[in-house]
């Protein structure tokens, strides 16, 4: 008798499992002014969907804020933080699943006070809708037209515009077709594909999940049908294979695979693809999982791909399509949004993280900087925290992307500061820049420093004659004095670094300082622990050359000439004279 229990319940919950995972799942973000009801809708659409347990209805019922003889306060089943609930702001973005019969969803309520949007750009990346809150009884502002640009910039194809407060104006319809109005003008002059505008009231519940009474004059659906319906963007397929590789498995001699994340396209045993940086070609042998060997791999799986042939690859390259290849070039022009309270400044250095690659690279031009008020674009120098603008970049190695309206995968990249470790700022990549890299002619040469001010590191690799680099040297440091003057005789601009005469708090930032001014760097120290070494890669990447130790004369000699041969792949040609300047 028990067993058959059992087995009746495990089979119940084999179908409810199958069930829930055959869903569909939308996500979605929300966005508007402050006050202008986003977390009391979230709140009140988990409420009235049933996606609220007793205990967490109890706890708002019990809270200090929200007396429990008065009505429920529904911000409070999102904002958590006990900053928000004091404010009555929410500041940090928080994310809730629930989910209906028809659909599973996860909602990002975020911030709506201008000195949060950058939580706003967090919370909607990831976003296939957004709802875009409107009080009507101060119709569309600033922070409006704000987050409408981000999710245009996003590329989130469906923008909802949840005209908020319809019960202090009566539920009024001129109101309503006015505002529709005005939000129908300003999403189309964003480009935004598909808008519904919805009159709501979050706090009586009107048309959240159920159509309303007091609005007769409204045709269309109420919110959370209209989440339950509409089309979620998908890749069919038709694009191009894109697999950037996150690592190398290798548990046995007989097996190496590639395993990643598929980030567009689809893949079959038998494919034909590209590796990259190498351009080798090869076909896919198999797609393997935790399940076993698969017949095809689709956008937003991890698998592991085993290739017929044995091809050197590693964390950041990419596996791709045959017939049409992404673009490869170390130039490339992306909208950014700031994120860190020190602006972005050109010619500074940053990490760049794309696709499992960290190169470093630098702003090098800022065509303009978006007012947010206007919508309209002006010149700037630099851009400040919240702010977006159009800039030009140039990476230390090449990325391989495509224009983030083909592929948000390919196509965005986040900035780091290289010594707080901390995430400066989003970008969505516009256009490859690599023909003007190659341009040097004197009138390509000119507009470039019309762009920036500053010196740039091109200009620096002409007028000495060579790129950067570090020499890495443990343990030795007569012989790093040695290779300095070898280096810098052979027409190098070479500097020693030696770790136990500089404060270790002040290393990175004296390495960074020198890397870019251009000079070729020998650091010496005893010993350079992994986690240094990754930063000193960071840094230079190709161009980190490490050198090891000799105990003999005729060591220290074969080490110093392949050091010696390794400079010589930095030199660079001046365009000016068409010769070799380092020599």
């Amino acid at each position: 008798m028990l067993s058959a229990g059992y087995a009746e319940f495990s089979a119940d919950l084999n179908d409810f499992l199958d069930e829930n995972l055959g869903k569909e799942l939308l996500r979605f973000t929300t966005a508007g002014s402050v006050d202008d009801g986003k977390s009391t809708l979230i709140g009140r659409l988990l409420h009235d969907s049933k996606a609220v347990y007793e205990d967490q209805l109890l706890s708002v019922r019990k809270s200090r804020i929200n007396r429990s003889t008065g009505p429920i306060d529904f911000s409070l089943l999102t904002d958590g933080l006990r900053a928000e609930r004091e404010q009555g702001i929410t500041i940090d973005v928080a994310y809730r699943y629930f989910s209906t019969p028809a659909r599973k969803f996860i909602v990002a309520d975020t911030p709506g006070h201008e000195q949060y949007t950058r939580n706003m750009a967090t919370g909607a990346s990831t976003a296939d809708l957004a709802v875009i809150l409107i009080d009507a009884t101060k119709g569309l502002l600033a922070q409006t037209r704000r987050h409408a640009y981000i999710a245009a910039l996003l590329g989130i194809p469906h923008v909802v515009g949840a005209i908020n407060k319809m019960d202090l104006l009566g539920y009024e319809e001129r109101a309503f077709s006015r505002l529709e109005k005005d939000f129908a003008d300003l999403a189309g002059h964003l480009g935004i594909p598909f808008v519904q505008c919805i009159p709501i009231s979050a706090l009586e519940g009107d048309n959240i999940v159920t159509r309303s009474g007091e609005t007769p004059w409204y045709s269309g659906p109420p919110l959370l049908e209209h989440l339950e319906t509409v089309p979620i963007p998908t890749d069919d397929g038709s694009s191009s294979l894109r697999f950037p590789v996150q690592s190398v498995i290798r548990p046995d001699r007989t097996f190496r695979g590639f395993a990643g994340r598929v980030a567009g396209g689809r893949i079959h045993p038998g494919d034909a693809i590209v590796a990259l940086p190498s351009r080798q070609q090869t076909k896919v042998q198999a797609i393997v999982s935790y399940d076993g060997e698969l017949a095809e791999a689709v956008p937003s799986q991890s698998v592991v791909l085993k290739l017929e042939k044995e091809i050197d690859l590693s964390r950041g390259d990419m596996i791709v399509s045959a017939e049409r290849l992404p673009h490869v070039s170390s130039r490339f022009s992306a909208m950014v949004v700031w994120l860190d309270e020190k602006p972005l400044r050109l010619d500074q250095s940053y990490l760049v993280k794309h696709a499992g690659r960290q190169v470093k690279a630098k702003a090098i031009g800022l065509r303009y900087r978006v007012d947010m008020n206007a919508l309209s674009e002006h010149p700037a120098d630099e851009l400040e925290m919240n702010g977006i603008a159009f800039v030009e970049f140039e990476s230390s190695m090449p990325l391989y992307f495509d224009a983030y309206s083909r592929n948000r995968t390919t196509g965005s990249f986040i900035l780091i500061d290289a010594l707080s470790n901390s995430t400066v700022g989003a970008a969505m990549i516009r256009e490859d820049l690599s023909r003007q890299e190659l341009d040097h002619s004197p009138g390509a040469t000119r507009a470039r420093k019309r762009r920036t001010a500053r010196v740039t590191a091109e200009e620096r690799q002409e007028r000495r004659g060579h790129r950067a680099a570090i020499f890495s040297v443990e343990g030795d440091p007569a012989f790093a004095e040695i290779l300095e003057k070898a280096l810098f005789a052979a027409g190098f601009e070479a500097i020693l670094v030696n770790a136990e005469e500089v404060p270790s708090a002040a290393i990175w930032s004296v390495v960074s300082a020198l890397w870019d001014a251009g000079l070729v760097i020998i650091h010496s120290r005893d010993g350079l622990p992994t986690q240094e070494k990754t930063r000193f890669r960071n840094i230079a990447g190709e161009r980190l050359f490490e050198v090891s130790r000799a105990q003999t004369p005729d060591g220290r000699e074969e080490v110093l000439k392949r050091a010696l041969e390794n400079a010589e792949t930095l030199r660079v040609v001046n365009h000016a004279t068409g010769e070799q300047e380092a020599d």
